[in-house]
């Protein structure tokens, strides 16, 4: 809501008051002030000019040489390109050394050979946006009526000496958007009376009930229909002040009866609607829904399908009106009309929003109606209209009104305490002080006891409860007056549990090593839905779902995983690497919710390390998916604890997958997705993998111990040890360092052979053992000791023998 402070001073006094210090008072007090705009700000030297004389200009055909009257007999000439520029125009002249938006300065100049003084102006030129300038002057200069007086202060003639307040009115204020509902905050908060129009015009002896009847089918959609006459009116300009305040307000003006329409919006905040009487087609106005099908042309020349569920004023018989919407181009008001029928109505705001959504015409009236307007004000709108109908545009108002009505809305009645008020607000307040917050409202009260009865004006919509009325005596109380209190009690500073700092841990590693984090859909298909599942359990359903694709809650994050690289795949973005921390949903028994456990997985296609300048591609593999796992174990304190071991698991590939298991209980996989898998989803080569985060982040581990830099030398051997093709290297390495002594440190496999040199179910692996004393240097029959029994333990468990 825009508020123009110069209009607001109409209904309250702001003496002493700035626009910036109202617009702290009215932010403190509860509706957020988000600018104050001064209009003119910046520019200065615009005066009325006359044009006394206007021709041609002797050496360019778009340009006009003009003799302007700046008053007190200063006479300039001024070369101007506007082309309804005309001698006797009363316009805004910008003089030698005034200054417009954007600091544009005014000096003299020559224009093909001819002086020129000044600048005649437009008005976007002055600061007007395009958008808001009448029809008639968009493209050119603005024309002031013929009694502006010459020498004068554009700006302040047009309306630009003003500062307009931006008002971010939550959906509950409707009441603000208005400027007598603005009008009335205003005056509570600075403890001032409301000075409201009192609208009396000057009715004929013919009566409107002779030109009108009004009927209303749809009553619980419209409760209230007033309708006024106003005949012999003379369809021209509205008076320069009203459209300085519609366009200050975002109203583009048009002409003198629908710019009032437009003025009693903004004033009481009351939609109105002018038709042209003698286009109606009847002397009849019925309010009822639409016929399925039934067909209106909107002012805006768009031909609208309606349905039952719109709501339409017709003439009897066809529809004139989308009510409370957009008028009818049948009935519009046009420059030969001279009989206005004016329609002032109670519209509910739930059909109103259904028409307006339905046909995309969001509207300074829909808006309103939508978020509701004052009952109350739906006679005294019709009649400031019409006062202001018959002084702007010559008319005659009948007498009387022409009304439908079955409105039952009256004021609300709230009861509270006072005991309740001041714990709530924290304050101690006494009864006087919460009746004079009242009465600076304009609120009926009543008080018994400790409790105040208050009956709230209808044109506060907002309030039916006593925690509204409570709201009411802390925003007006002043929220800065709220005594500052401190919690009572032991405080906790905020901090993470180890829980979510391992996880933090594991988010960072992954990123830091190039994965990507992905949130997928917890909801999936039934197919789905078992997929990849660490422990195989009957999906949870849900009640309703949204489609069969999204029906179950997940048992596994792979899947998922899998169809984000789908997607990525087929947008040509074909190396990735993807993780998710999530949980999955493990079905509990009948009647209680299902258990959550979160999971962490990845998946990853591609290329690992690109470097075309080098001609080096390494595309990733099973081995790399593992050291990623790998480095993450050690990252948590777990390395030692961890065993990977070959397995087979529905939809991986059978020779590229091992199940990962923390002290010996399984915690989830690692491997590469089944070819058929793959070419399913239209993938290349994919590793993935998933772990029991849960499992991780809840093992406990030893607090981590530094050890100084050893002070003596280790010694390394490398042993390549004949098995059989069964034999994996992991069983060996675990049969190496259990038998291995303290001394030994570190076990690793760096090859593996299976030539043609090696006899028939047989394979040799090669490990390198790395042995080390932190107290001494290491002897030969030291280290001959501990390597013999590690090679007699592979030999007696695992059949092994060196390879010659």
């Amino acid at each position: 809501m825009l508020v123009s402070y110069n209009w607001l001073q109409e209904y309250v006094d702001l003496t002493g008051v700035s626009a910036q210090e109202l617009a702290e008072k009215i932010t403190k007090s509860g509706i957020e002030v988000e600018g104050v705009e001064t209009l003119n700000d910046g520019m200065r030297g615009v005066v009325v000019g006359h044009v006394l004389e206007c021709e041609k200009h002797p050496n360019a055909e778009k340009l006009n040489k003009t003799l302007v009257d700046l008053g007190d007999g200063n006479h300039v000439q001024i070369i101007c390109g506007a082309p309804n520029v005309g001698k006797g125009q009363k316009v805004a002249v910008a003089t030698v050394g005034a200054v417009l938006p954007g600091n544009f300065k005014i000096k003299k100049a020559k224009l093909r050979g001819e002086e020129s003084n000044g600048m005649i102006c437009s008005l976007q030129e002055l600061g007007f946006e395009a958008k808001l300038v009448a029809k008639e002057y968009s493209e050119g200069i603005f024309v002031f009526p013929e009694d502006t007086e010459i020498g004068q202060d554009a700006l302040n003639a047009l309306g630009r000496a003003d500062q307009i307040l931006e008002l971010g009115l939550t959906p509950n204020r409707a009441d603000c958007m208005s400027m007598l509902g603005v009008a009335y905050e205003v005056a509570a908060i600075l403890g001032k009376d409301v000075k409201l129009p009192q609208p009396k015009a000057e009715t004929t002896s013919e009566s409107a009930s002779d030109y009108i009847k009004v009927s209303v089918d749809a009553k619980e959609d419209n409760p209230l229909y007033v309708a006024k006459v106003i005949k012999n009116v003379k369809i021209g300009p509205s008076p320069l002040w009203m459209q300085a305040r519609l366009m200050a307000a975002g109203i583009r003006p048009h002409n003198n009866v629908v710019d009032i329409t437009n003025y009693i919006l903004l004033e009481y905040g009351q939609p109105l609607h002018a038709f042209d009487y003698d286009r109606l087609g009847s002397k009849e106005i019925l309010v009822r829904r639409a016929k399925q099908g039934e067909e209106i042309v909107t002012l805006d020349e768009t031909k609208r399908t309606l349905t039952a569920e719109h709501l339409v004023i017709t003439n009897g018989s066809e529809p004139v009106a989308l009510a409370g919407v957009m008028g009818g181009a049948n009935s519009e008001v046009s420059a030969d009309t001279t009989t206005v029928l004016l329609e002032s109505a109670y519209f509910t705001g739930p059909v109103i929003r259904k028409s307006s959504k339905d046909h995309g015409l969001r509207s300074e009236a829909s808006s309103r109606y939508e978020k509701g307007v004052d009952p109350e004000r739906v006679r005294p709108a019709a009649e400031r209209a019409a006062e202001l109908m018959a002084k702007y545009a010559g008319g005659e108002v009948l007498e009387s009104s022409v009304e439908a009505d079955s409105l039952t809305v009256g004021p609300a009645v709230v009861s509270v305490t006072l005991d309740k008020i001041n714990s709530v607000i924290g304050a101690e307040l006494d009864m006087k002080q919460v009746e004079e917050i009242f009465a600076k409202l304009q609120f009926e009260t009543s008080v018994d006891n400790d409790t105040i009865t208050v009956t709230v004006p209808t044109r506060r919509g907002d309030i039916s409860i006593e925690e509204d009325l409570i709201e009411e005596v802390a925003r007006l109380y002043g929220y800065d007056n709220v005594p500052k209190t401190l919690p009572i009690g032991a405080s906790t500073p905020g901090q993470l549990s180890p829980y979510q700092q391992k996880r933090r841990v594991v988010r960072r590693y992954l990123e830091g090593a190039g994965l990507y984090q992905a949130i997928t859909y917890s909801l999936t298909s039934r197919e789905k839905a078992t997929q990849y599942a660490l422990e195989k359990r009957e999906p949870v359903q849900l009640a309703m779902p949204m489609s069969e694709d999204r029906s179950l809650l997940r048992l596994s994050i792979v899947p998922q995983l899998l169809e984000a690289l789908k997607y990525n795949l087929a947008r040509q973005n074909d190396s990735l690497a993807l993780y998710e921390t999530g949980a999955v949903f493990l079905k509990a028994e009948e009647g209680d919710l299902p258990e959550e456990r979160e999971h962490l997985a990845g998946a990853v296609t591609g290329l690992w390390e690109s470097h075309p300048w080098q001609g080096e591609k390494k595309p990733v593999d099973f081995f790399v998916v593992k050291g990623l796992l790998e480095g993450l174990f050690a990252k948590l304190g777990l390395e030692s604890r961890i065993s990977f071991k070959g397995a087979e698991i529905a939809g991986m590939h059978p020779g590229r997958t091992a199940q990962v298991s923390l002290d010996g209980a399984v915690i989830g996989f690692v491997g590469q997705v089944h070819p058929k898998v793959e070419k399913d989803l239209d993938l290349k080569e994919t590793y993935v993998f998933e772990l029991s985060l849960k499992a991780l982040l809840e093992a406990e581990t030893a607090p981590l111990q530094y050890t100084s830099i050893p002070r003596f030398p280790s010694i390394t051997r490398d042993i390549a040890l004949v098995v059989d093709k069964e034999k994996t290297a992991g069983e060996l390495q675990e049969i190496i360092v259990e038998a291995g002594s303290k001394l030994l440190k570190e076990v690793h496999v760096f090859d593996l052979y299976e030539g043609e040199r090696m006899e028939a179910g047989k394979k040799s692996i090669a490990f390198s053992l790395k042995y080390f004393d932190p107290e001494k240097t290491l002897t030969d029959e030291d280290i001959s000791k501990a390597h013999e029994k590690v090679l007699q333990a592979v030999k007696e468990q695992a059949g092994a023998v060196l390879r010659g």
